[in-house]
């Protein structure tokens, strides 16, 4: 049985090339889901949704093991307050629970920014939708897929 969910959809609409990795069990780190890939962990993309105001959302992607910076973001977008989306928010944003959460396939448009790390690798592995499920592609696939997109420093790296 072949498994489908909005992020393949719309890569199989763009024809974009990927594979789809099931995790065996449940994955609790970036450490181990990169061990079930065969990747290393800043091969992982991480999509974080923030609350910008009641109704105006972000989505950041950043790989690897790395924190966002609050205050990076807040510079980039010239904002005072923001917050990390509610478990809640990001169901009915995305349309993904988190853990599952991709930049694509989402049910409106949503302003997304990508760390400079996500594009300094050549194979990455994103959100599928569903939990356990992780769509690897290559770089240049991601950015045809992204189309548009804005690239920065939002994060902090040792």
């Amino acid at each position: 049985m072949e498994i489908s969910t909005p992020v393949t959809r719309l890569l199989d609409d763009k024809h974009i090339p990927y594979r789809l990795f099931q995790h065996s069990g449940q994955v609790h780190t970036i450490e181990e889901a990169a061990q079930q890939h065969g990747e290393r962990p800043e091969q992982i993309v991480r999509s974080i949704l923030f609350r910008l105001s009641s109704e105006e959302f972000l989505i950041v992607l950043i790989a690897g093991p790395g924190q966002i910076s609050w205050k990076a973001l807040r510079v980039y977008l010239n904002q005072s307050r923001l917050t990390m989306a509610s478990e809640e928010e990001v169901l009915r944003v995305t349309g993904y629970r988190i853990g599952a959460v991709s930049p694509f396939g989402l049910p409106q448009p949503v302003r997304t920014l990508v760390h400079e790390n996500v594009l300094a690798e050549d194979e990455i592995s994103i959100g599928s939708g569903q939990r356990g499920l992780a769509v690897i592609l290559q770089k240049k696939d991601f950015i045809q897929a992204m189309g548009n997109i804005e690239v920065g420093k939002f994060g902090d790296f040792n």
